[in-house]
């Protein structure tokens, strides 16, 4: 009888572990071209019976994190949200991004995320939830995209740590569930990422011109921002690129086409259309595109030497706040993106030595160069730049924290067996949880217990750590995911304050109530409106509104005696910031019109090509919203732009064009800082014309001259 010997098990070809997935002291090796088979690998890896589950688990949860009560901030920052209402009833706004559907002016921002908004409210209608539920979703796919990157070098853990940190960054949960651009933007640079790691897998051009071309529609996002990641992807390629330098230089000489293609196209086409037949570009003081690229949305966001802007100053502690290194983590930047940053520091630091000795195209090297390289330009320019800075810019940072926190914690914790690797560890998590207790103790009332849980449950972990691998072998994994949530616990607990809050105007923060500290002059924002400090940009200065959240959007925000609309929603109304009493709005927060000042607008509106016209585009910006009609927005956002002259204005008034001028208590602007023709527009029909009070706001018929 013959004996039949069977050999051992062994993995077919077809289904072995991916080749790119090096041993942890070992050199890289070669990658191969991606071929449909890979993705067999993959399917057969025994990482993935836990991983596929853990990721569809990341994405519902940041989902349900997003999209929850999503309709309870109403129209959010109202001066996009009136853009939207405008490029729904006017396919030339829509292009141009206006904010009237009339095109008087555009907002100060190119239009790509306003495109998204306003596809979705032509299908589903102009409501909070058509225009914030795009945004919601653009940040779950942002988590989703930062865990394919990171994964294809680094595995599934990596992945997932970098996706989770991106999700419960307390900014990242606030602008993705509000209608400013840092969300598309946002989800535009990680899939530029992506795309620049595929080709550098490959070597092949068209994924880098892919990357080019997504950076160039994050420059028609909010311009010059989208070119902070273009050093640290360029870089990458450049470094460890497959072919030959010649190659690579031409390969990325591609890119750099694509990434002008994209960006410049829209700028050619506005700019080709005569200055009569286009809306007058928003930010600009002399209606030109040229001239909002590279002053108000460009250089001078660096420099401070921004022509129309309300604050920013080319001083070492201007108007917008002290700058240098500290800036990040002080009381209005801390709490939005810092609470992981010095572990990223740490990690980062960690992945240098690493990698120091190993070759051109080691890949823990490479992804250093692309997250670290994001996260050190990105920083640095908003750490040091003296123009225009907000809080809630730093959600561009997020993706390239977590990126390298992933890729960091999971390359330490492969070489856990050696002294070295789990003293970093260790160190890590105390550095997290000592500043997480820093930043929670910025917020005493809220939540007290939580910062001495965090210290505490963090340096026992750290302890853990310490311990060799082999005497705990079995709570290996136990202690990993201790030191994860322990580690996410603080900015967790942050960004459900966030989400569990309503937001509103144009400076939104993240956290609990008063955790965004003093944001006025000198300390990293401009001065509110008529004098006062506008530190939260929701509701009353350093709080958030009170009112029950509802269940659908604003209808018209038709206010009652308590500040809220007919359906509960909180809005910007009597004794708001920015807002005095009847809902004039101003330079952060939009205005709340009553009941009876909305059917002042609505009468006979069908007549004229403006219901009514205000200084300011956030004034103007509720009543338009409210009426459902135009209304001119003099001198744009800030009520500073140079528009419409006088003369102008004049004219329009005798073409019977405007029905209402209405009076505005600040001037539109900061302080009463309007431009001169704004300025001489109010004296004029203040001196021609009768006013009347509607509904606690002051407004005057421009088809009703006063008698001599």
């Amino acid at each position: 009888m013959t004996t039949l010997t069977l050999p051992h098990r062994v993995h077919p070809p077809e289904l072995s572990p991916p080749p790119e997935l090096s041993p942890p002291d070992g050199p890289p090796r070669p990658i191969p071209p991606p071929r449909s088979r890979e993705r067999l690998r993959w399917l057969s890896d025994g990482e993935t019976r836990w991983a596929r589950p853990a990721l569809v688990i990341l994405l519902a949860a940041t989902a349900l994190l997003y999209l929850w009560g999503l309709g309870a901030s109403g129209w959010a920052n109202s001066f996009y949200s009136a853009a939207v209402q405008a490029g729904t009833k006017s396919w030339k706004a829509f292009f141009f991004g206006s904010s009237d559907a009339a095109n008087f002016i555009t907002v100060d921002k190119p239009p790509a995320a306003l495109w998204v908004m306003e596809l979705s409210a032509r299908l589903f209608g102009v409501n909070a939830w058509s225009i914030l539920v795009p945004q919601a979703l653009e940040g779950v796919a942002a988590v989703g995209i930062l865990y394919a990157t990171v994964r294809r070098w680094f595995g599934s853990a990596a992945g997932l740590v970098a996706g989770a940190v991106l999700a419960v960054t307390p900014v990242a949960a606030l602008m993705f569930r509000f209608n400013n651009p840092d969300a598309l933007l946002v989800l535009l640079l990680v899939a530029a990422s992506y795309a620049t790691v595929r080709a550098i897998e490959a070597g092949r051009t068209g994924w880098l011109v892919a990357a080019g071309a997504l950076i160039g529609t994050g420059f028609l996002t909010k311009m010059l921002q989208a070119l902070l990641v273009v050093p640290a992807l360029g870089a990458a390629y450049l470094l460890a690129g497959p072919p030959r330098l010649g190659r690579r230089l031409v390969q990325l000489a591609a890119a750099g086409a694509a990434l002008a293609v994209a960006s410049l196209w829209w700028v050619a086409v506005v700019m080709a259309v005569p200055t009569a037949d286009r809306p007058y570009i928003g930010g600009s003081q002399n209606n030109s595109l040229w001239n909002l690229i590279f002053g108000y949305n460009g250089l001078g966001r660096l420099t401070g030497n921004e022509s129309g802007s309300v604050g920013g100053g080319n001083t070492t502690n201007g108007r917008w706040g002290a700058t240098g290194f500290g800036r990040l983590f002080n009381a209005s930047f801390g709490g939005q993106a810092s609470w992981l940053l010095p572990a990223a520091l740490v990690l980062g630091v960690a992945l240098a030595v690493l990698s120091w000795r190993r070759a051109r195209t080691d890949r823990t090297r490479t992804a250093l160069v692309v997250w670290g390289g994001w996260l050190a330009v990105t920083a640095l320019a908003f750490s040091f730049g003296q123009g225009i800075i907000h809080p809630y810019y730093t959600v561009a940072l997020a993706p390239a924290i977590g990126a390298v926190v992933g890729i960091g914690a999971t390359s330490l914790w492969s070489r856990r067996h050696r002294l070295a690797a789990r003293v970093t560890m260790a160190a890590t998590l105390a550095v997290t949880v000592g500043w997480a207790r820093d930043l929670l103790e910025r917020t005493p009332s809220w939540l007290p217990w939580l910062r001495t849980v965090v210290l505490i449950g963090g340096l026992a972990v750290s302890a853990l750590l310490l311990v060799p691998a082999r005497r705990r072998a079995r709570l290996g994994a136990a202690v990993a995911g201790a030191a994860l949530i322990i580690g996410l616990a603080a900015p967790g607990a942050y960004t459900l304050a966030t989400v569990g809050s309503t937001h509103s105007g144009a400076l939104p923060s993240a956290g609990p109530a008063g955790a965004g500290g003093s944001f006025g002059p000198g300390a990293g924002g401009p001065p509110g409106p008529s004098g006062s400090t506008a530190a939260r940009g929701t509701g009353t200065a350093g709080a958030r509104p009170t009112a029950a959240a509802p269940t659908g959007p604003p209808p018209g925000f038709a206010t009652t005696a308590g500040g809220t609309t007919a359906s509960g929603f909180a809005v910007e109304g009597p004794g708001a910031a920015g807002a005095s009493a009847g809902g004039v709005g101003g330079l952060l927060n939009g205005s709340a019109p009553t009941a009876a000042v909305t059917t002042a607008l609505r009468a006979e509106a069908g007549r004229y090509t403006w219901v009514a016209a205000t200084v300011g585009a956030n004034n103007a910006s509720g009543y338009q919203l409210a009426s459902g009609d135009p209304v001119m927005a003099l001198g744009g956002f800030n009520g500073t732009d140079p528009t419409p002259t006088l003369a102008r204005f004049e004219g329009y008034v005798q073409q019977g064009r405007i029905h209402y001028f209405i009076a505005s208590g600040g001037g539109g602007g900061a302080g009463g800082a309007t431009s001169s023709t704004s300025a001489q527009i109010t004296s004029w029909v203040e001196a021609h014309f009768t006013s009347k009070t509607v509904g606690g706001v002051t407004l005057y018929d421009l088809t009703s001259p006063a008698t001599a």
